[in-house]
């Protein structure tokens, strides 16, 4: 529904764009909410962006284009826009966000903007830019609502009414020292419930969940997630109250996190193709590409091992294919099983024979039926049960085997504190196809008495 409205717009835009007509062209965008025209933006060509920005009257709608923006074609966007219109857009947006697209220009601009904003920001902005971009500080929000204990709930409501007014998402209240360290935190249900009179340390709760400033943000989202809680503070080695990371960076976080486990996984790299120049993309691609024809060869190899083998039995090479298959697909199934737990924090590296033994088990039952179901139409199409259970055998192993290895070697790499994503594709299909091959030949040489 949503991707259908965006290729509308998209495909008005262009349409007005070729006529010239800018008070309709206008008018459309006025209404359109920034994240569509986010997409908008992304399809069309770069001029024709340059077009469509300037007649955008909102800075809060740029600031979302610009954001939503990769690198190539925000620098695209901006290298005509006066730096002072810069400033105006990045004034409108959240300071995480600011601190972000601050990060992605080039040294000598991100210098020169944060110059000419107000001291106050730019300060704030220069707090975050010290952190790592994928850790709490990198993406937390340095607004949110402070008050002491002894505050009543009169008073912390008229605070939120005069001083915290532009904090942009107060869903709590934290309660801090008189040295900032956090001791405590209320929601506003909490906060208007009760009599105006009460002081917050009568009803805040002590049991705070925070994370440190250096905490890798998947860890965050993963706390995040599992608190369910719409806002998670963030703390120094001192415990005091630095920011705090709301649930919308926590949906990002996992939505990127997500799509760069299934790119590396694919041996594609991290970032989306689109995004990619061809040099770039074939230099990602190309060593990965290189472990799976490695693989290739030395499965020809062992092949030619055998080669009086297959002189004798033809027919054996007809099922080489299968078996490669069924226990390439095995071990990609439990990889991409593995992962997944590692990532969303369901399996820990002290999990390791726990895990690898379940699909392991999985991979013998699976191995038992296809191995049943392979070998008879072996047995029943050539003739000779020696042939049909070499087949029955060879698929089982196989597919036992996957399970082994497409397991261990994402537990095994986040032992090592090494992304277990780049442990599936190539890693564990190359070494299950030279090991399905090798295991094959060498059942059905001694079943058929070779």
């Amino acid at each position: 529904m949503q991707s259908d409205r965006a290729k509308v717009i998209t495909e008005t835009a262009r349409r007005l764009l070729r006529r010239g007509a800018t008070p309709h062209l206008r008018k459309i965008l006025d209404k359109t909410h920034a994240a569509d025209l986010g997409v908008v933006f992304r399809h069309l060509p770069p001029g024709d962006r340059k077009v469509l920005f300037g007649l955008l009257d909102d800075p809060a709608k740029k600031g979302t284009i610009l954001s939503d923006l990769d690198d190539d074609a925000l620098l695209a966007l901006l290298e005509e826009v006066p730096v002072a219109d810069i400033v105006g857009i990045l004034d409108r947006m959240p300071t995480d966000d600011v601190a972000d697209l601050i990060g992605r220009l080039p040294e000598d601009l991100s210098r020169e903007i944060l110059k000419k904003m107000p001291r106050k920001g730019s300060l704030e902005i220069e707090g975050l830019l010290r952190y790592d971009d994928e850790t709490a500080g990198g993406i937390m929000v340095p607004d949110f609502v402070a008050v002491r204990a002894e505050t009543t709930a009169r008073e912390a409501i008229e605070s939120l009414q005069k001083e915290h007014i532009n904090v942009e998402m107060p869903f709590y209240l934290y309660v801090v020292d008189e040295n900032g360290r956090l001791v405590g935190v209320s929601s506003l249900r909490q906060l208007v419930v009760v009599p105006s009179d009460t002081p917050i340390r009568n009803f805040m709760n002590t049991d705070v969940v925070s994370v440190r400033a250096d905490m890798d943000q998947e860890e965050v989202a993963r706390i995040v997630a599992r608190y369910d809680i719409l806002a998670v503070p963030v703390v120094d080695e001192s415990n005091r109250l630095v920011g705090i990371v709301t649930v919308d960076d926590v949906i990002d976080i996992i939505r990127e996190e997500a799509t760069e486990d299934i790119l590396k996984m694919a041996g594609v790299g991290d970032e989306f193709v689109e995004t990619q120049s061809v040099a770039n993309s074939t230099r990602i691609r190309l060593p990965w590409l290189f472990a799976s024809c490695m693989g290739g060869v030395f499965a020809f190899f062992i092949i030619g091992v055998f080669e009086n083998t297959l002189e004798k039995f033809t027919y054996l090479a007809a099922f080489i294919p299968v078996i490669m298959g069924m226990g390439g697909n095995v071990g990609t199934q439990s990889s991409t099983i593995v992962v997944r737990g590692l990532a969303m924090g369901r399996f820990q590296v002290r999990d390791l024979w726990r895990v690898i033994g379940k699909e392991v088990a999985v991979g013998v039952i699976l191995g038992c039926f296809y191995g049943l179901v392979v070998g008879s139409v072996a047995h029943f199409n050539y003739g000779g049960w020696a042939l049909g259970l070499s087949v029955s055998l060879a698929v089982l192993s196989s597919m036992s085997l996957a399970a082994f290895v497409g397991s261990m070697f994402p537990m095994l790499f986040a032992r090592f504190n090494i992304d277990p994503a780049v442990a599936t594709g190539p890693f564990v299909t190359t070494s299950i196809d030279i090991l399905s091959v090798f295991l094959y030949f060498q059942i059905a040489t001694f079943l058929l008495r070779l």
